[in-house]
């Protein structure tokens, strides 16, 4: 709990500098909460199955990105354009999900980096398609989507036709909070938790434990760790659809480039570690990390005059954490090697 606490008193300090209203600093927080909240989520399962921090997540983001660029295509707004872009990037989310299973189960101990390494050949591929083919290669009917040249999509889509509909449903009336949005995180949250309980889940987590105790046992090891990423993925995918619609806007070549990188600090900042996290520890870590986006912009501001500080400080925060999660997994691997080899010396 030692992390938790430290970056609540590095939010407590920094709001002091900030000079911020607390009901601002609420409201931010829980639109931001109804937005990443599910995306940090999405990380939790392949821990548990011992395939450490999933950055591969990122290609689940660009799974909902192309659900969302078929409604604007095909311009189906309002709750109806969210459900057709949910149905729309889960297969893909599935299949992009599989194939980096079988990639990752032929780096097994080196996922982490193996993950993040596809991230960025999944990136390059996903701006060969919309950049290069879309358009010459890949028809548009909604032309506004693509460049004057007649080829690659815009840099930024309008998604004002679906923007908020899932967080207004039923209760936009009553209130600006994101009811819906949470309502589903919720129903997620639950079915995550009734999965694990399962036959499935329960041999998702002894593969975590310990892979070949999980061979010998008759559990299929590659095909649970094959399962763990696909529901991760797909996860991803609803996360980054949810983000989205909240945001109204679709940066069609970045937004899905830091999923990976600000989802996996936020869960760390929750306590959680390379092999072990949880709802609560995603939950935490969720407010703490963007807590601390929300108010150091302006407490940058106020003690060296520049509020780009703050961004500079919080970026700093993000890849700090995780490379020294990484270093104290590396540590504690180590020293548990070590005392394996010591006891069969013995």
């Amino acid at each position: 709990m030692i992390v938790p606490i430290i970056f609540g008193l590095l939010c407590l300090v920094g709001y002091f500098f900030s000079g911020m209203q607390p009901e601002f600093i609420i409201h931010e927080l829980i639109f931001r909460l109804s937005r990443n909240l599910l995306l940090v989520m999405s990380l939790i399962i392949p821990v548990l199955s011992g395939m450490g921090l999933n950055f591969g997540i990122v290609l689940g983001a660009m799974a909902g990105q192309i659900g969302l660029i078929f409604i604007i295509n095909q311009q189906i707004g309002g709750m109806l354009g969210i459900l057709v872009a949910i149905i729309v990037s889960t297969p893909v989310a599935i299949l992009f999900g599989y194939l980096t299973a079988r990639v990752l189960n032929k780096a097994k101990g080196k996922e982490m980096i193996t993950s993040m390494i596809l991230g960025f050949f999944a990136n390059g591929l996903y701006q060969l398609v919309f950049i290069i083919l879309a358009g010459p290669v890949i028809p548009f009917k909604n032309e506004k989507m693509i460049m004057t040249s007649g080829a690659g999509l815009r840099n930024t889509l309008d998604l004002g036709f679906i923007r908020k509909s899932l967080d207004s449903l039923f209760f936009g009336e009553f209130t600006t909070i994101p009811v819906m949005t949470f309502v589903v995180i919720i129903l997620i949250s639950m079915w995550m938790y009734r999965f694990l309980k399962t036959k499935q889940g329960q041999e998702l987590k002894a593969v975590g434990q310990n892979m070949h105790v999980a061979g010998v046992a008759g559990i299929p090891v590659n095909k649970t760790r094959t399962l763990a990423v696909i529901i991760s993925t797909v996860l991803a995918a609803w996360g980054q659809i949810l983000y989205l619609q909240n945001m109204g806007t679709l940066n069609t070549f970045t937004n899905h480039e830091q999923v990976g990188l600000f989802s996996v600090a936020a869960l760390l900042i929750g306590g959680a570690t390379v092999d072990k996290a949880s709802w609560k520890e995603a939950i935490i870590g969720t407010i703490l990390f963007h807590l601390l986006f929300i108010i150091s912009p302006m407490a940058g501001q106020n003690l060296m005059g520049d509020a780009q500080i703050g961004e500079f400080f919080r970026v700093f925060i993000a890849y700090g954490i995780i490379g020294v999660s990484l270093l104290l997994h590396a540590w504690e691997s180590h020293k548990k090697q070590t005392k394996e080899r010591l006891k069969d010396f013995a």
